[in-house]
């Protein structure tokens, strides 16, 4: 087993706590997610358990980390530059027992000759990738994973593969993810790592229940809490309102008795003692009292009210076929017609093309004057100018008006201060995402073009993100692999493969 007992982790530029006295153990069967918002301490805590020179730079740490003689496997969430210009053979590194690679790669729904192949690893689709480094992990034989954001940049078939992995592996695995649906059908424990009051303080929660679970009872827990904290309150307001109609009396009888009546004055000071008496148990019983249950503050935006014509057509795409960069085609001829009301999916496997078809859509709508829109690309950095702050992207003008209502917006899905003046390249990739956000409500588009808008969003992020989009009265088409996000926001789904686009079958709408 894994085991930590007492761990803190400390930002050494600051001293800031990003994890305080933590303790838990992974055993074998345990299939443990970390959860929490984005700058939590989610990798930190996984590259440290791993590896703590991977965080030294950086971090400080106390407390013990036992890992019993296990052989870790660790999946970080990028792949290094200098990792994704190496052909695939290099990069898997195989020196003796190639056919236990093949069968590796057999084995997780690969070519088994691809462990041979000279093509650069930056050529292969997303799940390839993964799936690629998960060989070249396992031919270590480690008894305990540790995965770090493993779904990222990978298509629902890859995603439902992952996820029989994950089940079916004999040692333990500790994962950070984003994808809810993965998490509900792996995870039977959760370690929730949480910063309050304007991430001045951080705690957590280990709880050795499914995620679903989980989130059920906190939120039962969190509502008794409410509700006996807010009834000790009411009847607190009460016991206090009497005391002050007490105090008021009796200090108005001091004020107004004679000096002639020094009986009575004894008599009223006496009182007084004992209503003050009383005034100092009032005051420990506030002290007392269940406290209003405090949570990380989520997202507080809403996009603002659209009003177009229902059947307002908003697109009508026809196309001879996607082509690759290296002009290789990619799928048949197909027709695309959208109506200002649907919310459209267009799912697919990795590298058919969909992101291509995006941008092909986008050049032809931002021709159009009777619409305003915006498109949200999977690669941030092609919006934002990473020197720039979040205020100045949001307020270019730099008008005292205009910089007040950013602030106000970037508030809202909680950004400090400091965050909203510090470069953007310091962001992590879930404050971009807010990011993105905030500029649709801050500048009223009627049509939004996104390219996997959930994919940076935590799993307690996202609700809240599908909500704002399902209640989106404009148009929405959207490259997207979140089955809850397809479901719940879209009322099309797009199947893009090599004979076309196609009506998805089995992703009916939950609205």
């Amino acid at each position: 087993m894994i085991q930590l007992n007492g761990v803190s982790i400390y930002l050494t530029l600051n001293g800031r706590a990003l994890v305080s006295d933590i303790s838990f153990t992974l055993n074998h069967g345990d299939r443990t997610v970390i959860i929490g918002e984005e700058g939590n301490g989610k990798s930190t805590l996984l590259k440290l358990i791993y590896d703590p020179a991977l965080v030294s730079d950086h971090t400080e740490y106390t407390g013990s980390i036992s890992k019993m003689g296990h052989k870790l496997g660790y999946l970080s969430q990028e792949l290094l530059p200098n990792e994704l210009t190496k052909s695939v053979s290099d990069f898997i590194d195989i020196t003796e027992d190639i056919w236990r690679a093949e069968s590796l790669a057999a084995e997780l729904g690969l070519d088994p000759d691809i462990v041979h192949d000279t093509r650069p690893v930056s050529t292969l689709s997303g799940g390839e990738r993964v799936k690629l480094r998960l060989v070249k992990i396992l031919l270590d034989e480690p008894d305990m994973l540790l995965l770090d954001e493993p779904t990222n940049d990978i298509d629902i078939e890859t995603l439902e593969w992952l996820e029989d992995f994950i089940r079916r592996f004999e040692g333990g695995v500790l994962f950070v993810s984003h994808d809810e649906t993965l998490i509900e059908n792996t995870a039977n424990a959760v370690i929730h790592l949480e910063h309050i009051h304007h991430k001045k303080y951080c705690r957590h929660t280990v709880a050795n229940m499914p995620y679903r679970e989980y989130i059920e009872s906190r939120e039962r827990q969190m509502l008794h809490q409410e509700q006996v904290a807010s009834k000790e309150r009411e009847q607190q307001e009460k016991k206090e309102a009497r005391w002050q109609e007490i105090y008021d009396k009796v200090e108005k009888a001091q004020r107004n008795v004679s000096r002639q009546d020094p009986s009575t004055g004894r008599l009223l000071k006496k009182k007084m003692h004992s209503v003050m008496s009383q005034g100092r148990r009032l005051e420990k019983e506030r002290e007392s009292m269940t406290e209003l249950p405090v949570t990380e503050r989520q997202i507080f935006l809403d996009l603002p009210p659209v009003e177009m014509p229902r059947k307002k057509e908003i697109l009508r795409f026809k196309t001879d076929g996607l082509f690759a960069p290296n002009g290789d085609r990619l799928t048949e001829g197909f027709e695309l017609s959208v109506d200002a009301a649907e919310h459209i999916a267009l799912i697919g496997r990795n590298g058919v093309g969909k992101t291509t078809l995006l941008r092909l859509i986008e050049a032809e709508l931002s021709k159009r004057k009777d619409i305003r829109l915006f498109y949200m690309p999977q690669n941030y950095f092609e919006l934002l100018d990473e020197s720039s702050t979040p205020v100045e992207f949001l307020a270019p003008s730099l008008e005292k008006s205009a910089i007040t209502e950013a602030r106000t917006y970037l508030g809202s899905v909680r950004f400090t201060s400091d965050e909203a003046e510090s470069p953007i390249g310091r962001l992590s990739g879930g404050q971009k995402a807010k990011l993105m956000f905030v500029k649709m409500a801050l500048d009223g588009y009627n049509v939004l073009l996104l390219d996997e808008p959930t994919r940076n969003f935590s799993p307690l992020s996202n609700p809240v993100i599908r909500s704002i989009l399902r209640a989106f009265g404009g148009c929405i088409i959207s490259v997207s692999h979140d089955r809850k996000y397809i479901r719940q926001v879209c009322n099309k789904v797009y199947l893009l493969g090599e004979s076309g686009l196609s009506p998805a079958a089995g992703f009916e709408n939950t609205n």
